[in-house]
Formats: structure tokens, C-alpha cells, sequence
């Protein structure tokens, strides 16, 4: 404080800040509404929400058998593309979406419960198919009216439209996740080859 000068108490006021405007997460024109990207990052919450519910719901018929969640799903892919002769691990791999590899671990698993059996393809000798055993038939019969009672309330007031719609967005959506990945990919091999630099 300057010397004869007393204090008033009273404090400056803060310097008013300029307001910040994020910039668009997005630059694709049908993701943007009036040149903002809010409603898309909305969107994208709400799908990120509506997926992890979904994964809960895995996750709950998964431990009404005893299982986990990816072994649940391919139990019942299983079930539903083995028809008369079995399934490939391959032809099961592309039904429920996951790696062959992953569903090879999961197959030797559920077949170490006695929930699944294989044997060779008799087309293909390098190739085996799987299939429920009488346990596996059991245990989907009996997780059958959960199943029921948890779709029937995901999917209520669901057109028929409005799930072909869906299903249209998400086989694209899947496609181009692989090339965001990729983008990922590169973006930290960059940053990994930065900070080497860096260190050098």
C-alpha cells in the first residue's frame, strides 16, 4: 500500500476473460448443426451410454450362466449357426463379431464346461466345428426368458424402420471404426517417434 493512502476495502474486480469457443470435434457438414458440433457430441454420449448398458446386459446373461460375458455370446452364437452339422470357428467369429483368436479361447473354455463339444469338419479336415452339448442346449433354454425379458424392454416402442435404420448406421459405423483406429495408430506411433526424439 502507497505510504498516506488508506485502504477503501474494497478488492478490484477480476479481469472479465474472454470467452472461450471449443473448437468443432467434427468438420463432416451432416454431423454439424449451424456450423456447431453439440448435438453430434450429445450423440455420441448417448451411444456410448446405450452400448455400455448393452454390455451390462452381456454381462448379466453371462453370469446368470456362470459365465462371462463373451463367452455367453458365443455360447449363444453357437446355438443359433450350428445347425445340423456345427459351426466353424471362423463362420462363429464373423456371427458374433469378435476375433477368431478371442473366440478359439472362449470355444476351449466353454468346452472345459461342458457346455460346448467339437470334431473335425468332415469338409474341411483342418477345420473343426463346434456345437451345444446337452448341458449347453440346457443352460440356453434356461437363461432363454431373461433373454427375453431384457430385449423386449431394450427394444419396446422400436419400429421395424427404425431398427433397419440402425443396423444400416452400425455396418457403417463398424467399417469406418477401423479406419479411425488406424488414425488412432498413427497418431501415437507419431508421438512415441516425438518423444524419442526428444530424449535423444
Amino acid at each position: 500500500m502507497t505510504p498516506g493512502k488508506k485502504s477503501t476495502g474494497r478488492k478490484s474486480a477480476p479481469a472479465r476473460r474472454r470467452e472461450f469457443v471449443a473448437p468443432a470435434t467434427v468438420t463432416l457438414p451432416p454431423m454439424l448443426q449451424s456450423g456447431g458440433d453439440v448435438a453430434f457430441r450429445e450423440t455420441l454420449y448417448l451411444m456410448v451410454l446405450a452400448f455400455g448398458r448393452l454390455h451390462s446386459c452381456r454381462e448379466a446373461f453371462g453370469r446368470a450362466l456362470a459365465l462371462t460375458a463373451s463367452q455367453f455370446i458365443v455360447l449363444i452364437g453357437a446355438a443359433y449357426r450350428q445347425g445340423s452339422e456345427g459351426v466353424s470357428i471362423r463362420a462363429l467369429a464373423g456371427h458374433t463379431q469378435l476375433a477368431s483368436t478371442h473366440v478359439t479361447t472362449e470355444v476351449g473354455r466353454l468346452i472345459a464346461k461342458g457346455l460346448l463339444t467339437k470334431q473335425p469338419s468332415m469338409r474341411d479336415r483342418r477345420s473343426v466345428l463346434v456345437r451345444l452339448s446337452r448341458k449347453g442346449e440346457a443352460a440356453i433354454r434356461a437363461v432363454n426368458p431373461l433373454l427375453r425379458r431384457v430385449n423386449d424392454r431394450l427394444f419396446q416402442n422400436v419400429s421395424r424402420e427404425e431398427f433397419a435404420v440402425v443396423s444400416r448406421f452400425l455396418e457403417k459405423f463398424a467399417r469406418n471404426s477401423e479406419d479411425a483406429l488406424e488414425e488412432i495408430r498413427h497418431s501415437d506411433r507419431k508421438r512415441m517417434r516425438s518423444l524419442r526424439a526428444g530424449q535423444d
